[in-house]
């Protein structure tokens, strides 16, 4: 993936109380219409989990947070969403919704390497 691609990328946000409005990021998606481009890196701080939701399981909501990384690779496990092409899918997952993983709106940038920009994003914005 040689040149400036023009990206987007959205926040994954768990916001274990809905109802509080209250969130931390536990991922980033990023897309490239160009480059034909969709990756998610995800991670949940389980520390910060405890402190926002101790009754939550941490397990439960990873398996939660893979069907991201599921749809982005395209694999038959994400269900529908994954066969779509890959503009769809990230529109998909950016789609505004009230549970308690949600994405931010997305952002746009221009990048060299794509993977080290998803990269570089996941490190400033989650871990």
């Amino acid at each position: 993936m040689q040149g400036k691609h023009l990206y987007e990328y959205a926040v994954i946000r768990l916001v274990p109380k809905v109802e509080r409005e209250e969130f931390f990021n536990v991922g980033v998606i990023l897309f490239s219409k160009k480059a034909n481009f969709i990756r998610s890196l995800c991670h949940i701080d389980e520390r910060k989990l405890k402190l926002y939701a101790s009754e939550l399981d941490p397990e439960l909501a990873s398996a939660h947070l893979q069907v991201f990384q599921k749809i982005c690779a395209g694999d038959k496990d994400g269900g529908a969403i994954a066969a779509l092409d890959v503009p769809e899918r990230f529109r998909w997952l950016t789609a505004v919704r009230s549970s308690c993983i949600q994405t931010s709106r997305p952002h746009a940038g221009f990048s060299d390497n794509l993977e080290q920009t998803l990269e570089r994003l996941f490190k400033e914005l989650v871990l």
